[in-house]
Parts: structure tokens; sequence; C-alpha cells
């Protein structure tokens, strides 16, 4: 599978490194390079592009506006994948939001190019697996559904990768504005953090295993050592029970005591 690509910067050196690095890698496709953002949407309007190695700081229009017009329009384009290339760490957020494949930082190498390459690779030829087609002739038996397992696990989007939680290993969440922080048993000086709602990861734990107790904490209900009628403990963290959610904990207390 070969990825069509093109490259933005407005530095020529930048530039030529990006192109030189895409033209050595196999599976990728040099299929335009522009020095500015506005010439590379013209571009993008021209021909397909699975790729887009983006350059965040450039004068008229930046890297990060040109990934936020990008828009399959009426043809139906599916929309090119961004990976950014820039010297500014600070973008590594916005970068996020507009849902970035990968963020190389200046001055990068080519082992770090080829793992964000690789990574698009794995993208690409995860939703372009073909689909078996039965023959026509064939009417295949339909067994009668099975009951669902019961997922053990989630998937949370931490930086530019999607990281598999085990339930069982999560202590308590806590929610922080835009984020949330999600305290683990196996890691518990290393939080993990993504860029989600506490609303949103509420609706993806079972209602027997978790409860939120605060607007900004749910607790793993298997994990709480002590509890009294306003906190919770859980090891050596206290965490306040609001108002709010005191008749589904009390419920929950009068089943624990």
């Amino acid at each position: 599978m070969t990825l069509t690509c093109i490259a933005v910067d407005d530095e020529p050196l930048a530039l030529g490194l990006v192109c030189a690095f895409i033209e050595q890698t196999p599976f990728l496709k040099l299929a335009g390079r522009y020095s500015n953002a506005i010439e590379a949407l013209r571009g993008l309007h021209e021909q397909p592009v699975d790729l887009l190695f983006l350059d965040i700081q450039m004068p008229d229009l930046t890297g990060l506006e040109l990934a936020r017009v990008l828009d399959p329009g009426a043809s139906g384009r599916p929309v090119p994948r961004v990976i950014f290339t820039t010297a500014y760490n600070q973008y590594a957020l916005e970068g996020y939001r507009v849902d970035a494949l990968d963020y190389l930082l200046k001055p990068f190498n080519y082992e770090e190019f080829l793992r964000a390459a690789l990574k698009a690779q794995s993208y690409y030829g995860l939703i372009r697996r073909p689909v078996a087609v039965l023959p026509e002739t064939i009417t295949p038996a339909i067994p009668a559904p099975l009951p669902e397992p019961e997922k053990e696990y989630l998937f949370l989007k931490v930086e530019y990768q999607l990281v598999r939680v085990a339930f069982d290993d999560i202590l308590y969440i806590e929610g922080l504005k835009d984020y949330i922080k999600v305290h683990l048993r196996s890691s518990p000086n290393k939080p993990l953090l993504s860029l989600t709602s506490l609303k949103a990861l509420e609706e993806k734990l079972p209602p027997q295993r978790f409860m939120r107790v605060h607007r900004s904490f749910i607790v793993a209900l298997n994990q709480i050592t002590a509890v009294t009628r306003n906190s919770i403990q859980i090891g050596q963290i206290q965490i306040p029970v609001s108002d709010q959610y005191k008749e589904p904990f009390n419920q929950f207390l009068a089943k624990w005591v």
C-alpha cells in the first residue's frame, strides 16, 4: 500500500528535508511540495492526497488553520490525515484538537519521521482492509446472536495514541476542565491524561463497577478502602462526595456496610 503525500513548509531547508525523507520511504509517494499553506490548499483541490506533512508557523495561513478548513466537500473525497512538523511544542494541544495523526518536533531525524509514517501506514491499513463478499448464490445460515461478553477495558486517547486501560487497574478518575486524569494501580505516580470530559467517560464505564460521587470524581467501587457520610477513601486518597450524588452513594453505602 502506497500513501500519497505532500509537504508544506515555508523554510526551504526544512521542506527539502521532509521531501527527502518521503522519497526514501518505500510506501510514501511525494505528490507535491509547497512553501505556503494557501498553495497547498489549491493543490489539495486538484488531487486526492492521503497524508500531509505540515508546518505550523507560516505566513498568511498557518498549518493549524489549514488543518481546520480541510473538508471533503462536494466530491466526497476523504480528508487527508495530518502530521505536523514544527519547532514549537506549545502547539501540541491544538494539533490534538484537529485530530492530527502525529506531531514531529524539529529538529527530527529519519527514525522519528519513519515512526510517524508507519503510524499513518497502520491507520490506512485498517480503514482500507477489504471486506469479504460471499457469492450471490450462497445464502449463509444466520446463527442466533450470542450475548456480547462484558468488556473488561476501555480505550483512552492519550497524546497521539489509543491506550488500552483495564477496568481493574483504575483507582479513580479526576476531571480537570477539558481533561480527565485516570489514576491507576499499576502506576500510581503516573496518571493518564486524556482530552475528554468526565461525563463522556462516565458513559463508557460499567455502572456496577464505577460511581460518580462528585462533579470532579468517578471512583472504582472495588478500590474503596473506607467510607464516611461525606467522603470515600482509596488508599491514602480522600475523595469528597457532593450533595448532588448523595442518593446513589447512600444506596451503595447501605449495601457496602
